[in-house]
């Protein structure tokens, strides 16, 4: 039996600090989101060496350094005023009179 894939608050795009772990304090965009496993990519967050193979002449092989995926539960959304918050929902009327969902701040009530 397969396990449930979870909803995220967390986009694509979104600016995020890392809350626990050895890169907390830490802040950055989310380059990818990992649904299956509940990760996400951070730029510059969770650096690793790799050993990358040579594939062609051009291509440089070696050790390169990059982000490994890190847990959702240990990452928070950043809200332009208050910092580091939790993420809420609003209905909101857009400009052609329809509701649409909008993601808030549970701060200060701002749109994110």
């Amino acid at each position: 039996m397969a396990e449930a894939v979870h909803k995220f608050k967390l986009r694509v795009e979104d600016t995020v600090q890392v809350i626990t772990g050895k890169d907390k304090g830490k802040r950055g965009r989310i380059l990818k989101i990992l649904r299956d496993k509940d990760r996400v990519v951070v730029e510059g967050v969770n650096i690793v060496k790799k050993a990358k193979k040579r594939r062609n002449q051009q291509d440089r092989g070696g050790i390169v350094e990059l982000e490994a995926a890190i847990h959702s539960s240990n990452v928070m959304v950043v809200c332009k005023k208050c910092g580091p918050t939790r993420i809420g929902y609003k209905l909101e009327q857009n400009p052609e009179g329809k509701l649409v969902k909008a993601r808030v701040c549970k701060k200060c009530g701002e749109v994110l």
